[in-house]
């Protein structure tokens, strides 16, 4: 569709737990990671039929993707340079909290990272926006070296997890565009998409010197993705346990000192740590000269953390 004089591309993409897809154009690709602990019917789609308040374009709203961890975007064959990123949100699930119904007590909250640096902690749809079904754009500065765009959300555990049903939340973005601060002198499309070059340079050409834009469709299928990043992985298990950042594990175990190690077995030494709330706790520290795989370690510490649950 076509918004303020961007057409936009449809991401139109089958996602499911983990998945990796590029779009038709070869102008995107888009990556999702993780299930839905408890959610009957997992769906990494949000429709609508709200009037979306605070844009000229509503229809641009009407369908977001949704992610229940980790939701990628990557802008492929970009030409390096500085770029304006603007990222589309309306928070469409839940009611306003002027409605004062239990629905509209639901939160979601997520990080924005670009190029791998994080840009906005904690992102709240809804407080950003000044309430529910009111569009908001936040727009970003980022320099492209290595002739791609990586955009990612990522969910951390924060803001509500049963609202509007169990399992709900996760990061959430109805569009992305993606433009340059200054005149491109090369298409970027792939080798072998010469049918396609005179549509681009046409879309090159106008005043807003689009590049790379797209607008979240809706689709739902599975398809399985080769690898995981560490955080992913460890976001993703279940039973989800208690995350904590390196630096809270550090202050816990001062420093990982020898006088708090328990032992040290295949994976690594285990630390006795106190966290700032008075939990004592173990912390297993995976070394680097270990011969088990992440997966591995993940798999035998989410067996223990069953077995002390059951």
């Amino acid at each position: 569709m076509t918004a303020d004089g961007i057409v936009f591309e449809a991401e139109n993409n089958s996602l499911g737990a983990a998945t990796f897809n590029v779009t038709n154009t070869q102008k995107w690709a888009v990556s999702n990671v993780a299930l839905y602990e408890d959610r009957e019917n997992p769906l990494y789609v949000q429709n609508t039929n709200a009037q979306v308040k605070g844009t000229n374009t509503p229809a641009l709203y009407l369908t977001s993707r949704i992610s229940p961890v980790s939701l990628r975007y990557y802008g492929l064959g970009l030409e390096n340079g500085p770029y304006t990123i603007n990222l589309f949100f309306a928070e469409t699930a839940y009611p306003d909290r002027s409605t004062q119904s239990w629905k509209s007590l639901g939160r979601r909250v997520f990080d924005i990272y670009i190029q791998g640096g994080l840009q906005v902690k904690d992102f709240d749809i809804s407080k950003e926006a000044g309430g529910a079904e009111k569009a908001i754009t936040r727009r970003f500065i980022s320099n492209v070296t290595d002739n791609h765009l990586e955009i990612h959300l990522l969910w951390t555990g924060k803001g509500t997890c049963c609202v509007p049903e169990l399992g709900y939340y996760g990061p959430s973005i109805s569009a992305i565009s993606v433009v340059p601060n200054f005149k491109p002198t090369v298409s970027g499309l792939p080798p072998g998409n010469s049918k396609r070059k005179t549509a681009l340079i046409v879309g090159i050409a106008v005043p807003v010197g689009a590049v790379s834009l797209m607008l979240i469709y809706v689709v739902i299928h599975f398809k399985k993705r080769k690898e995981y990043d560490d955080e992913e992985v460890l976001l993703a298990i279940g039973p989800r346990p208690n995350t904590f950042s390196y630096a809270e594990l550090k202050a816990a175990t001062e420093d990982f000192s020898p006088s708090n190690k328990l032992g040290e077995g295949g994976y690594g030494a285990v630390y006795k740590g106190t966290l700032s709330d008075g939990r004592v706790v173990a912390v297993k520290q995976l070394s680097v000269a270990s011969h088990q795989g992440k997966s591995q370690f993940i798999e035998f510490n989410t067996l223990q953390l069953t077995r002390s649950i059951g």
